[in-house]
């Protein structure tokens, strides 16, 4: 397992609450290959609460992502999303697609990217 990975299901379980969830409830599973292994995380969201633990590979998910680890690091970093990743089969996953979707509120965003209120306040406003 790489570093990055290791440190983003890291802060998702010290982080504890998310608040882009607050009416999400459901399990992923993620099945990240690398060197010819696979690590499996299980995220549980429940109400906005998020648990993370490591599991098996039999471990019932609503959804489970499968994805090349170093793939998995790039979306870590917010270099690639998992949405278009997932179109253009970089990611796979079955289940609930709802969940799939909802991945995007768990990722950082593109390098160099600004809130829209923060860019418009730098920019002096409404235009």
């Amino acid at each position: 397992m790489s570093e990055t990975t290791r440190k983003f299901f890291d802060a998702l379980e010290r982080h504890g609450h998310e608040r882009l969830l607050k009416k999400t409830n459901g399990t992923i599973r993620f099945d990240l290959a690398r060197d010819h292994e696979v690590d499996h995380w299980f995220v549980e969201i429940r109400g906005g609460a998020v648990r993370v633990s490591r599991s098996d590979a039999d471990a019932d998910a609503d959804a489970v992502v499968r994805a090349d680890g170093a793939f998995f690091d790039s979306m870590v970093r917010g270099e690639a999303k998992p949405l278009p990743a997932w179109l253009r089969n970089e990611i796979t996953s079955e289940g609930k697609f709802r969940l799939i979707v909802l991945l995007e509120r768990l990722f950082a965003p593109p390098p160099g990217a600004r809130h829209p209120r923060a860019m418009a306040r730098d920019h002096g406003g409404r235009r």
